[in-house]
């Protein structure tokens, strides 16, 4: 390319545009095709409402993405005046279709096109893509394709049978995201069938010369005791027998052992979310999110800067460069002795990784977190130091640990004391993988003991367990486990956990993912009925089919022609006797005792309605199912309010309705009800006769306002406390800031805030 030549390269993204641009310099002008230019028609009759003709070997009509032709144009007009044009979209399947899109809409001859790939926004990662461009991978492009057809005939062939049966145009169906709620409704299957067992064990305090230390009960005759001491009359033999004062103790085995602890990977993107979760607290879109920015571009004293390598990526390779700059940080920074003897190499951990780039990890090594945290915000800091951390932590020298482990003989009864102390810290002094770590010093705790030594018993004590059911999945846990059955790809994992929750299958609640009713019910049909397609090892190969076709060793139209009969042909069954199905509850209609049932209203809301529906027209809201997990309605007692009805002077008791809870008079003789407000017990200053109630407003908004409105209007936007201000006389009320709540005057003018 010579100086006087004009050149455009094209990105996914506008925010990598800056970063760019300060690298290749004038001779470049770079704009944001913004994703995906052309995607397969939603309707086309012409291909049986799926985008491509499936009798005509999947031939795909593609067709410009509504509100993108103003992009098109804009980018044909750039192209016309450029000697070469440069398609850079991200290093991966998405992003060669992206630029074989861009390249088709583009009206210019294919010789001025070239494709460049970068794993890093860096001077060198790009100056060399430019140098060294290639053409379009069309065996990738051909992959991408795949999944996508894969997907929308999974999607637009199920779907219509959940319609079928539910009576809701609502649901969907997924090739990948169905078979995760299949997990996650197993799981609860699972902890619902769980019946915990009891089981004790046995702990003593030891004592030798005065110090006193630490010992558990680990074997009865040589036979380790792991759970199974059943009972409290078990556990109490021994302990009689233990604190008996004839009871002997002698040190049997005293081992000693000095390990090292290596340091693990740096991350790929599933290891990536898995800490950002149980370390940072981020959902997977929102450590996605905040990688994205990290790896596009952030201002660094005027200048954008790419400061992390691709972020979608199940490849645990780093390139010479970045172990070089991390050997010479390690060692100017730690010290020769934090430096391995031969660096670090970490292999692929299974067979479909894709190893086209590397591993997560900071663009400029010898850029450390504090260094630059003036310039990222919070989540930027926190993720960039937790992929630093990593990373260089990953190059540096193993942790050596020394660990102590004494079994104390008593009769037919084994002993356990154990420690483990840090001699040398090495990459722990950076990052440590372990939540609860056990690797702290403690040695300190158990005294000097030698085999023969005998040691006094000053106390026992046995502990009560229940065996427990395994954990439901949180985001992070159930990333782990789709990337162990090779389910989804990097680039998916955060849209699977997003689609399963908007379409209502998946709550979160305290960061844990619970199926809902409608999600249980959805996955019981799908099992019963497809279970080919929601069987996990056919889900997996067909993610390695799908790399298989990336990678030149299957024809992708052969992967689609095996799929797509045999598919057809349950689905075409499953129509023919698809019947509605009934999503009963344990809840019982309080009016006429029949199940209430799970109901969609026409704007596609969930509720529950009675089963006797016309006759019944009971509604409830769902929120209903969380109070009722194990008593109907019917058996539950009424919970009776202070208040009185205002028309009869009867109770009124607290009922559950479509729009939440409300209250209703006992009297069968009134039909009095009214909205549920939870009162602050302040009195209104400005009638006097009313309280203060919270309200909501049609948005949805909480405030506080007089419950004898229309009468008073007195309002608060926050929750009065009952306290006066010293100042002004105005009503404290309870602020929630960024730091914590405050407690401050109503009266904005007056600006008291009042001490802690």
């Amino acid at each position: 390319m010579t100086a006087k030549e004009k050149s455009l390269v094209i990105v996914e993204s506008p925010a990598k545009s800056k970063t760019i641009k300060k690298i290749l310099g004038d001779g470049f002008q770079i704009e944001a095709s913004y994703g995906h230019i052309r995607n397969l028609p939603t309707k086309d009759p012409a291909t049986e409402n799926l985008g491509f003709d499936v009798n005509n070997n999947f031939e795909p009509k593609f067709e410009i993405i509504p509100g993108k032709q103003q992009v098109v144009k804009k980018l044909n007009d750039l192209a016309k005046k450029v000697d070469r044009v440069y398609l850079a979209s991200d290093p991966d399947r998405e992003g060669e279709a992206i630029a074989w899109h861009v390249r088709e809409i583009l009206k210019v001859p294919d010789e001025k096109i070239y494709r460049i790939v970068f794993n890093e926004i860096t001077p060198k990662a790009v100056k060399n893509s430019v140098e060294n461009p290639r053409s379009i991978d069309m065996d990738m492009v051909k992959a991408q394709q795949t999944r996508q057809i894969l997907d929308k005939l999974v999607g637009y062939k199920l779907s219509p049978v959940l319609w079928k049966e539910m009576g809701n145009r609502k649901l969907s169906a997924g090739r990948v995201q169905s078979v995760a709620l299949r997990m996650i409704c197993e799981r609860e299957d699972e902890i619902e069938k769980f019946i915990p067992q009891e089981y004790w064990s046995i702990h003593a305090n030891l004592d030798k010369d005065g110090k006193i230390f630490e010992s558990e009960l680990s074997k009865i005759k040589g036979k380790s005791v792991e759970k199974t001491i059943k009972n409290q009359e078990e556990a109490q033999k021994i302990v009689d027998y233990l604190t008996d004062p004839s009871t002997q103790y002698e040190v049997s085995k005293v081992t000693k052992k000095t390990t090292k602890r290596k340091p693990t990977a740096p991350f790929i993107t599933s290891t990536m979310q898995r800490a950002a979760s149980s370390k940072l607290g981020f959902g997977v879109s929102k450590t996605m999110q905040v990688a994205q920015r990290l790896y596009e571009g952030v201002e660094i004293d005027g200048t954008p800067v790419g400061l992390i390598t691709y972020m979608r990526t199940d490849s645990v390779r780093i390139s010479d460069d970045a172990q070089a700059l991390a050997h010479d940080f390690i060692i100017d920074n730690y010290g020769e002795n934090y430096y391995p003897k031969e660096a670090n190499i970490y292999a692929k951990g299974k067979q479909n990784v894709q190893d086209a780039h590397e591993a997560i990890r900071p663009a400029y090594p010898d850029r450390t977190p504090d260094s630059i945290k003036k310039y990222l915000d919070n989540d930027q800091y926190k993720l960039y130091k937790l992929i630093w951390e990593k990373f260089m932590s990953s190059q540096m020298a193993p942790a050596q640990i020394a660990n102590k482990t004494i079994e104390i003989e008593s009769g037919d009864y084994t002993l356990k004391a154990g420690t483990s102390k840090i001699l040398f810290d090495g990459f722990l002094t950076l990052y440590n993988d372990d939540e609860d770590d056990n690797s702290k010093e403690s040695d300190a705790k158990i005294p000097d003991l030698e085999q023969g030594d005998k040691v006094a018993c000053r106390k026992v004590e046995p502990k009560q367990h229940f065996t427990q059911p395994p954990p439901r999945y949180n985001e992070a846990s159930l990333v782990k486990a789709l990337e162990e059955y090779g389910i989804g790809r990097p680039s998916t994992y955060a849209t699977i956990i997003t689609v399963i929750q908007t379409r209502k299958y998946v709550e979160k609640k305290n960061k844990v993912l619970f199926p809902t009713l409608l999600g249980r019910t959805v996955s019981k049909q799908l099992v019963s009925e497809f279970s080919d397609i929601m069987d996990y090892k056919f889900t997996a190969g067909m993610e390695a089919k799908l790399d298989e076709i990336a990678d030149k060793k299957v024809i992708w139209l052969k992967v689609l022609q095996d799929f797509y009969t045999p598919f057809m042909n349950e689905v075409n069954a499953v129509m023919q006797t698809a019947q509605r199905v009934t999503v009963a509850t344990k809840i019982n209609c309080p009016n006429c005792g029949k199940p209430m049932v799970l109901r969609t209203s026409k704007k596609g809301s969930q509720f529950l309605g009675c089963s006797g529906y016309p006759e019944c027209k009971t509604a409830m809201s769902l929120n209903e199912l969380e109070n009722n997990t194990e008593e109907t309605q019917e058996e539950k007692p009424q919970e009776v309010c202070e208040e009185k009805c205002e028309k009869c002077g009867s109770d009124m008791v607290f009922k559950i309705g479509p729009y939440g809870k409300y209250l209703e008079c006992t009297s069968p003789d009134c039909a009095n009800r009214k909205p549920y407000r939870r009162s602050t017990g302040v009195s209104c200053p400005k009638c006097g006769n009313g309280i203060i109630v919270e309200r909501k407003s049609k948005r949805g908004t909480v405030f506080y306002g007089c419950d004898k409105y229309p009468d008073c209007n007195f309002v608060l936007w926050n929750e009065p406390t009952g306290e006066k201000c010293p100042n002004c006389g105005e009503l404290l009320v309870k602020k929630q800031l960024k730091n914590g709540e405050v407690i401050c005057c109503s009266n904005i003018k007056c600006g008291y805030k009042k001490e802690e």
